[in-house]
C-alpha cells in the first residue's frame, strides 16, 4: 500500500510539472535536444495544425492529405526556428509559418497543374481531344486564378487583423500614406530596413511601436519625419515580416 501511495504521489508530481511547463519552455527543451518531447509535441498539436491548414485551404483537411503533411512539417520547422523573446508566442509564430508553407504549396501545385495536359497521340480525326486540351488548359488557368484570388483575400484579412493590433486601419493607412514619391520611397526603405534587422523587427513586434531612437542612428531623416510617417512605416514593415506575398506588389 505504501508503494502504491509513493507511486501515486510521484505520478501526480510529474503531471503537475508537465502542466506547469509552458509551450515556450518545452520548445527550449526540444531545441536543446529533447527528441522525445519533440515527437510528443508534434503528436499533441496535430489538431492545431489541422485547424490552421483547413482554414487556409478553406476546406476540411484530414491527416491523410498532403496539405496536412505540409502543415505538420511547417510546425516542426517553427519549433526549430522559434526564438523566445522575439515578440510573439510560439503558437502565434507557428500559425504564421504553417500558413506560409501551405500557401506556398498551393501556389506550387497551381503552377505545376498548368503543365498537365493530354498527350498528342490521343487526338482523334475530328480533333475532339484538341478541344479537350483547350478546355483543360482553360479550366486549370481558371483554377489558378481562383486560388490566387482566395489567397489574396485571405492575406488581406490576415493583414487587416495584424495591423489592427498596432492601431492601424486601412482607412487610416490610406490617409497617412506619404503623398510625395520621395517621402513614400524613403518610408518604404526604412520599413524594409526594420524587417531585415533582427533587433529592430523584434522591437516592433514586441513593443508594437517603432524603435525611433535606434532608427535615428541609422537613417538621415529627422525624428519628425519618422513620426509623421510612423503608421505607414509600420504597415509596410509588417508586410515584409508577415510574408504577405500578394501584397508586396503594392509597396514595390
Amino acid at each position: 500500500m505504501a508503494t502504491m501511495q509513493v507511486n501515486t504521489r510521484f505520478i501526480s508530481k510529474l503531471k503537475r510539472e508537465k502542466e506547469t511547463n509552458t509551450i515556450e519552455e518545452k520548445i527550449n527543451k526540444i531545441q536543446n535536444g529533447d527528441t522525445f518531447l519533440r515527437n510528443q509535441l508534434l503528436e499533441d498539436y496535430q489538431p492545431f495544425v489541422k485547424k490552421i491548414t483547413s482554414k487556409v485551404c478553406n476546406r476540411y483537411i484530414n491527416q491523410n492529405m498532403d496539405e496536412f503533411s505540409i502543415g505538420l512539417y511547417a510546425f516542426n520547422e517553427a519549433i526549430d526556428q522559434y526564438k523566445e523573446g522575439q515578440g510573439s508566442r510560439f503558437l502565434t509564430f507557428a500559425d504564421m509559418v504553417i500558413r506560409r508553407r501551405v500557401i506556398d504549396y498551393i501556389r506550387k501545385e497551381a503552377r505545376q497543374n498548368k503543365h498537365v495536359f493530354l498527350e498528342p497521340e490521343e487526338l482523334d480525326e475530328e480533333g475532339r481531344v484538341e478541344d479537350s486540351y483547350a478546355e483543360q488548359r482553360a479550366s486549370i488557368d481558371h483554377y489558378e486564378m481562383d486560388r490566387q484570388r482566395e489567397i489574396r483575400v485571405y492575406e488581406i484579412e490576415e493583414y487587416r487583423e495584424l495591423i489592427s493590433k498596432y492601431g492601424i486601419t486601412f482607412k487610416v493607412l490610406s490617409k497617412q500614406c506619404p503623398k510625395h514619391i520621395d517621402a513614400r520611397e524613403n518610408a518604404k526603405s526604412i520599413a524594409k530596413m526594420i524587417a531585415e534587422d533582427e533587433y529592430l523587427s523584434g522591437f516592433l513586434l514586441e513593443k508594437k511601436q517603432l524603435p525611433i531612437k535606434d532608427l535615428l542612428t541609422k537613417v538621415s531623416c529627422s525624428r519628425k519625419t519618422i513620426e509623421r510617417n510612423r503608421k505607414y512605416i509600420i504597415a509596410v514593415a509588417l508586410i515584409y515580416l508577415g510574408g504577405f506575398n500578394s501584397l508586396k506588389p503594392y509597396i514595390q
